[in-house]
Formats: structure tokens, C-alpha cells, sequence
């Protein structure tokens, strides 16, 4: 290790001896992390986008103790980084580009976000995709990492499942809530006896398509003028009490796949399709035991993961220079 440390400073002294003195150096070594470097232009590119945000949402004297906070967090992070790197490269772990673009689109399908749409958002927020694939890839190594060294010697018993539970028996309360779509007619503020009318009649109207047998869906995203009405008209699960209350009264009492009659409120006229629910009360322990277990798990292979790169590094040559 000490000859490789001799090596790369007389490697840098090359460098820097062939730059005229005159000339500002614009760029330097501000850590050493075994055979690798990283440099001032590293850190400030990765640093960049949360500076943005810093000098964006804080001023006065607290914002320079948090830039110097952040831009130290970041060379550890970065320090991290080439640990992971190099340790899966000395256990021939590979991540390939198409792991990484199906992550990333398992990513978008779980979300329903289009990568167009994803494209935008990363632009917004100062990012890029290949910024972006880097993180990707840097998350598969650690998790190939976990499962090679640290997963197998994690274990959750019963009694950790059972105190679990019991302290955050809250968290499993099932509420009452049902499935619902919804087309809506609104009816501007304001609005006359004679056009009130009308509105009502056309949801009338649609009210007879339905029972006709005509899609829900279909009608919905022609007529509705509610939430979701591109998408069918599907509000997904509500819970009790969080709609408007006749609305809310009449959701409650259809039972599943049935159709309410034409439903008035203070913002027009709906018309209800109860396509699931869920029941009130506790959920049971056995219900929720695998939950629990993965919960616990990954919190414990999150700290051992810690523990391993700490580890890591005590075995490894780092030096930082900021």
C-alpha cells in the first residue's frame, strides 16, 4: 500500500509540475480511496444540485455551516461509493446496463410515470438520466453486496414480530374504506333553477346508459368532469368520512359492482360504482406478519450494512484533503 501511495503522488507531481506557475489551478485531489482518486471537480459536480436547493431555501450565517456540512457528507458518500465499486469488482459482482434500465422501468411501472414524464421531472430538479443510471447501478451493487455478505446473517424472531406489533398496533387498524368511480357533472357556482336542470338531466342521461349496460370507464372519461376521469373515473380505495357526506352515505351502502342512482351535492351531480372495500377493525398478527418481518429485517440489514463499510474502510487506505 505504501508503495502504491508513493506512486500515485509522484504521479500527481508530474502532473502538477507540467502546469505553468502562473497558471490557477483549478482542480485538485481532495481524497485518496485505496488506488483511486477523487477531485474537486467530482465533488462540486455532485454536490451541485443540493447546493441549489440550499442556497434556494436558506440565507444568512447558518447556510455556509450547512454547505460545509453537506459538501463533507458528500465526499463520504463519494468515499462510500468507490468502496462499494471496488469491493464488487473483487467479487466479480457486474451490473449491466439493461439491469439498470429494467430497475429504472420497474421503477416507472410501479409509479405509472412515462419516461418522457420521468425525463421532465429529473430536469426540473437539476439532474440527468445518466446521473441518475449512476445511482441506479451504485443501489444494485450494494444490494448484491447484502445479499453476498450481510442478509443471511440477519434474523427476525417471533418475539421481535409480536413487540413490534404491539407497539405500533395503530398502524394496522383497518379502516372502513371502499373502491370507488365516480362520474361527476359539475354544476357551476351560482347556476339558475332552469340550467341546475339541465345539468341534472344529462346526468341522467348517463345514469341510463349504465343500466343499459354501456361502460362506466367509457363514460366516464366522456362525460365526467371529477378526478381520474381520464383513467375511468377510478378514485381508488377512500376511507369513511372523507367524502362529501351524501356522497359518502350513499358510497357506503352500495355493495360491490353496484351502481348509485344520481347523487346530488353542493358541486353538482354524482353517480357512484363501488368496484371493492375493505373492512373496518384490527388487523390480525398473522395477517400482517410478513410485513412486519420484512420491515424489521430491512432496518437491520440497513445497520449492518453500515457496520460492514465501516469496516471496510479501517481495512482500506482513505485519505481526504478538503
Amino acid at each position: 500500500m505504501k508503495t502504491l501511495k508513493i506512486f500515485i503522488f509522484a504521479c500527481l507531481a508530474v502532473i502538477f509540475l507540467s502546469v505553468p506557475l502562473n497558471a490557477e489551478v483549478t482542480d485538485r485531489i481532495v481524497a485518496i480511496v485505496n488506488d483511486e482518486v477523487i477531485t474537486l471537480f467530482e465533488l462540486n459536480s455532485a454536490l451541485e444540485p443540493h447546493l441549489k436547493k440550499i442556497e434556494e431555501s436558506l440565507k444568512g450565517e447558518n447556510r455556509e455551516k450547512i454547505i460545509a456540512e453537506t459538501r463533507l457528507a458528500m465526499l463520504n458518500k463519494l468515499i462510500d461509493d468507490i468502496l462499494v465499486k471496488q469491493e464488487a469488482k473483487r467479487l466479480g459482482i457486474v451490473i449491466k446496463e439493461k439491469d439498470i434500465m429494467e430497475a429504472i422501468g420497474d421503477m416507472l411501472s410501479r409509479r405509472n410515470i412515462k419516461m418522457e414524464d420521468f425525463m421532465r421531472i429529473l430536469a426540473k430538479e437539476g439532474a440527468s438520466l445518466e446521473a441518475y443510471k449512476k445511482d441506479v447501478k451504485e443501489h444494485l451493487m450494494k444490494v448484491r453486496l447484502v445479499g453476498i455478505n450481510i442478509k443471511s446473517k440477519v434474523s427476525v424472531t417471533d418475539e421481535e414480530i409480536g413487540d413490534y406489533y404491539c407497539k405500533h398496533r395503530e398502524d394496522y387498524e383497518g379502516a372502513e374504506a371502499v373502491r370507488i368511480k365516480q362520474i361527476l357533472i359539475v354544476v357551476p357556482e351560482g347556476c339558475n333553477i332552469k340550467n341546475k336542470r339541465k345539468y341534472k338531466a344529462d346526468a341522467e342521461m348517463i345514469h341510463k346508459k349504465l343500466k343499459a349496460g354501456e361502460s362506466f370507464e367509457l363514460l366516464a372519461s366522456k362525460y365526467s368532469q371529477g378526478p381520474a376521469a381520464k383513467i375511468g373515473g377510478d378514485l381508488g380505495f377512500v376511507e369513511k368520512g372523507m367524502m362529501f357526506p351524501v356522497v359518502d352515505v350513499v358510497a357506503f351502502s352500495l355493495k360491490n359492482g353496484e351502481i348509485s342512482d344520481v347523487t346530488e351535492s353542493h358541486i353538482g351531480f354524482h353517480i357512484i360504482k363501488v368496484t371493492d372495500r375493505r373492512g373496518a377493525g384490527i388487523k390480525s398478527l398473522e395477517s400482517v406478519r410478513e410485513e412486519i418481518k420484512d420491515r424489521i429485517g430491512k432496518v437491520k440489514i440497513e445497520k449492518k450494512f453500515y457496520e460492514w463499510l465501516d469496516e471496510l474502510r479501517k481495512k482500506s487506505y482513505v485519505e481526504t484533503r478538503l
